[in-house]
């Protein structure tokens, strides 16, 4: 079977590409993954909360020499040897690209209007053959309405889109009243592919000190079948490229989101469980799932049983609800169990 594909008007050797993460920060395995045959990576996030955070601690530099002797010889501090986070990332991106063959993808986490168009700039102008705009907000006020917390990502896609010459991917979560109504919003404020579903990190409390804790687990397949669930519905029904991401363990999971309409399947969780090498395992599972079907390429399966070309559209929708809770309740007063699907 044919792999070849593109993504984000990127010529691809295959569909599998590595997400944000630990192993894209660093390049000896940046250099691992592209020997293993990923054919693109997403760089970790430029969070503009900690570039904030680091002109914060510089302007209280300044600070620190205030009523000191006007005959000071030294009243500033030096800050030519000080690297910031975006210098730290503007750097990553550069020296990246010097060092890989495939694509490299650039991440912006950003807050404000002012900051998501700045940085994503300078990571463009840093050498990124794209940008994934990353759309991660927890909305706890009451009196914001959903339909304004849309407009608002909608306007900031937007803003980010008008600043680039590069092509643009949106990476976002699930949590919308309407998520196809809000997908096709960031589609025409100017999404070339939508990355889903962003994997919500949830804050955990301590009993024994009443603090809130950090909590990461790693991804696991069966986390896969919401970002399976919209690509099939949303395929073909927007003109937008698909990325699955969150839950690809194997070669059948990235055969799943190709049928159901995605144009690349993203992992972090599997590679940091198996290492970069594992990437050869999820190709030869690919490729011996592809060869015993039947298939002669990547883009002949491509959505072909997405919801659009599904024998049972409903399956995706309310169907497939009420069908899996019957089964299981027959399945489970007849002592036979669920059995596999």
């Amino acid at each position: 079977m044919e792999l070849s594909t593109t993504y984000l008007g990127l010529t691809l050797r295959s569909p599998l590409v590595a997400s944000a993460g630990p192993l894209t920060g660093r390049l000896d395995s940046l250099r691992a993954l592209q020997d293993a045959g990923i054919a693109a990576v997403v760089l970790p996030s430029l969070f503009e909360e900690q570039v904030v955070h680091d002109e914060l601690s510089t302007t209280a530099l300044f600070d620190l020499g205030e009523g000191s002797s006007p005959e000071a010889t030294s009243y500033f501090p030096d800050l030519g040897s000080v690297e910031t986070v975006t210098d730290r990332s503007l750097r990553h991106v550069e020296e990246a690209k010097r060092a890989l063959d495939i694509p490299v993808i650039a991440s912006l986490n950003g807050v404000s209007p002012g900051g998501w168009t700045r940085y994503a700039r300078l990571l463009a102008d840093a050498g990124a053959d794209a940008l994934e705009l990353n759309l991660y907000r927890v909305v706890a006020d009451p009196d914001l309405s959903g339909a304004r917390v849309e407009e608002q990502q909608h306007a900031l896609v937007r803003l980010v889109r008008e600043a680039l010459d590069v092509p643009l991917a949106v990476k976002v979560g699930p949590h919308y009243s309407a998520f196809g109504h809000f997908a096709a919003g960031l589609v025409t404020a100017g999404a070339d592919a939508l990355v889903v579903f962003n994997r919500f990190y949830q804050p955990d409390l301590s009993p024994a000190t009443r603090q809130v804790v950090q909590s990461l687990e790693l991804s696991t397949p069966s986390e896969l079948r919401l970002p399976l669930r919209w690509i099939a519905l949303l395929h073909g029904r927007l003109d937008v490229q698909l990325a699955a991401t969150t839950g690809v363990w194997s070669g059948l999971d990235v055969a799943r989101v190709l049928l159901a309409g995605a144009d690349v399947a993203m992992m972090t969780s599997a590679l940091l469980r198996h290492g970069a090498d594992h990437v050869r395992t999820v190709e030869r599972e690919l490729l011996a799932w592809g060869a015993e079907l039947g298939y002669d390429s990547v883009d002949q399966l491509r959505g072909s049983a997405s919801q659009r070309n599904t024998a049972d559209p409903s399956a995706f929708e309310r169907a497939n609800y009420v069908e899996t809770l019957v089964h299981y309740a027959n399945s489970f007063w007849s002592g036979q169990g669920p059995g596999p699907w």
